[in-house]
C-alpha cells in the first residue's frame, strides 16, 4: 500500500473530487447511450481523458477485422459505427518504480432499454440525486464504474504523480450484447500487465465470472382453428415439454457444481428463457413458437461442450414425443457468447485490492465469482491479462426500473481504485 502519508493525501483529493466526480456521472446518465447510440457520452469521457493530459486514442468497433476472432459474435448492432475510447497516462520511465507493471481500468458506457418508462418514478436520464442515491439507467451498470474511474486518476493527475509503469483507461460499447468494444481493442494490440473491470460487484472483488450463451428455440406446431384443437398441434405446449427439461437441466447442473466462491450454489451459471412469441389469432392452435434465452456456463466449461449439451436435451425431448420426432425443434446461437473465466484467488492485484478496499471501508472484502458474462474473460481468456471485477453498485439493480447507484459507494471505489492504481503501477517521486 502507498505510505500513510500518500495514502491520506490520495483520500483527500477524491474527497476534494467528489462533487464533480458526482455531476460528471449525473451528466453521463443524462447522456442516453442506448446500443449503437454511444457516440454523444463517449465524446463526454474521450473530452474528460484528454482534460486529464491523457493521450487520448478512438477504437472503432469493425466486424471485417473481428469476424475470424474466436470470441466475435455478430450482436446485430452496426457493423463499424461503434466507438471505443482508449485513454493512455504513458510512464516518462517503463520499468523504474516499485509496482507490479502497467494496468488497464474499464468500463462500457453501452446501456440495455430502461423498459416501460410508467415504472420509473422519474425519468430513466435524469441523473436525480435522493437520499444519498443517483437514479437513472446505465448508473449502476456501469456509468459509475467508469466515472469512478476516471476521477481515480483525476485523483492522482492533482497529486501531480507520475506513474512509474503505463496507466490505460478503456470505456468500450458493446458490452450488453457480447463485448465487441472490448474485442475490438484486444485484436489493436491494446494490453497491460493487469486489468480491472469497474463492474457493480457490491463491495466484492470477483475474480470469477461464469459464462453465457444466447440462443433462439423454434417449434414447430400445427395450425387450427380453435374450436377445433385436437386437429392442431399447439406449438407453445410442446415449447413447454422443452421448457420443463431446460428447467430439470438447470437443477442437475447446479446440484453437480460446487465453488465456495459463490454464495448461492443454485444460481451460478442459471439456463432462463427471456422471450416467447407464439401464434397470430387468439382463436387459432399457434403453429410456431419461438423463444429466446441464455444458458449458463459453469467455470471450467467449454462453450462447445455446453451447446452439445442443451442441445442434446431439446433432441432428448423430441425424441420421445411422436410430434416433435416429426418435426424436430431447431436450436440457434446468436449474439452474446460469454466464456467463463477465472484467475487465481491469491493473485497480487487482488491482495492490493482487498487491502486498499480494507483501508476505504474498515471492512475486509468478500471473494466472489459472478453468474453473469461480462468483458472479463475476453481479457483474461484472449488478451492473456489477469483482470477481476470490482466496481460500485449492485448488479441486482441492474436493468430494473429505478435502477441506482449510491453515491458514497462511487466516492469510495475511486478512493480504493486510485491508491491500488499507485500501489501496482507505482510512482516515481
Amino acid at each position: 500500500m502507498p505510505d500513510p502519508t500518500l495514502r491520506r493525501s490520495i483520500l483527500r483529493a477524491v474527497d476534494e473530487l467528489a462533487p464533480e466526480l458526482i455531476a460528471f456521472l449525473q451528466q453521463m446518465v443524462r447522456t442516453p447511450s442506448l446500443p449503437d447510440e454511444e457516440g454523444p457520452v463517449q465524446r463526454l469521457v474521450a473530452d474528460k481523458l484528454a482534460e486529464l493530459g491523457l493521450s487520448v486514442e478512438t477504437v472503432p468497433t469493425r466486424f471485417v477485422e473481428l469476424k475470424g476472432h474466436p470470441a466475435f459474435s455478430d450482436d446485430g448492432f452496426s457493423p463499424d459505427g461503434r466507438i471505443n475510447v482508449v485513454g493512455r497516462w504513458l510512464a516518462e520511465s517503463q520499468g523504474a518504480g516499485d509496482g507490479s507493471g502497467s494496468l488497464l481500468l474499464q468500463g462500457h458506457v453501452d446501456v440495455v432499454s430502461p423498459g416501460d418508462e410508467r415504472l420509473w418514478t422519474r425519468s430513466p436520464w435524469s441523473g436525480d440525486v435522493i437520499d444519498g442515491k443517483l437514479y437513472g439507467r446505465g448508473s449502476c451498470d456501469m456509468k459509475a464504474g467508469v466515472s469512478a474511474g476516471i476521477f481515480a486518476l483525476a485523483a492522482l493527475k492533482r497529486l501531480r504523480l507520475q506513474p512509474a509503469h503505463e496507466i490505460m483507461f478503456q470505456s468500450v460499447t458493446g458490452e450488453e450484447s457480447g463485448g465487441l468494444g472490448a474485442l475490438a481493442t484486444i485484436v489493436r494490440g491494446y494490453r497491460a500487465n493487469a486489468a480491472i473491470i469497474l463492474e457493480p460487484t457490491n463491495r466484492q472483488v470477483c475474480p470469477l465470472q461464469a459464462g453465457a450463451l444466447t440462443f433462439r428455440l423454434t417449434v414447430t406446431g400445427k395450425a387450427a382453428h380453435a374450436a377445433m384443437k385436437n386437429d392442431g398441434v399447439s406449438a407453445i405446449d410442446k415449447f413447454m415439454l422443452i421448457n420443463q427439461a431446460l428447467n430439470e437441466l438447470d437443477a442437475r447442473r447446479h446440484a453437480a457444481y460446487h465453488n465456495p466462491l459463490y454464495a448461492n450454489p443454485c444460481n451460478v451459471a442459471p439456463i432462463s428463457i427471456g422471450t416467447i412469441r407464439g401464434g397470430e389469432w387468439h382463436s387459432t392452435v399457434p403453429e410456431a413458437a419461438v423463444a429466446e434465452g441464455r444458458c449458463g456456463v459453469f467455470p471450467g466449461e467449454r462453450i462447445e461442450d455446453v451447446r452439445a449439451l442443451l442441445e442434446r436435451t431439446v433432441a432428448d425431448v423430441a425424441a420421445i414425443d411422436p410430434w416433435l420426432q416429426a418435426h424436430p425443434p431447431r436450436v440457434e446461437w446468436f449474439e452474446g457468447q460469454f466464456e467463463a473465466a477465472e484467475i487465481d484467488v491469491d493473485h497480487p492485484l487482488i491482495r492490493l485490492l482487498r487491502a486498499n478496499h480494507r483501508a476505504v471501508y474498515g471492512a475486509e472484502p468478500d471473494i466472489r465469482g459472478v453468474p453473469y458474462g461480462a468483458d472479463l474473460r475476453l481479457y483474461i481468456n484472449h488478451a492473456h491479462m489477469p483482470a477481476i471485477l470490482y466496481g460500485p453498485g449492485d448488479v441486482a439493480l441492474a436493468h430494473t426500473a429505478n435502477e441506482y447507484v449510491p453515491v458514497d459507494e462511487v466516492i469510495a471505489a475511486a478512493k480504493t481504485v486510485a491508491m491500488t492504481v499507485v500501489d501496482w503501477c507505482g510512482v516515481i517521486s
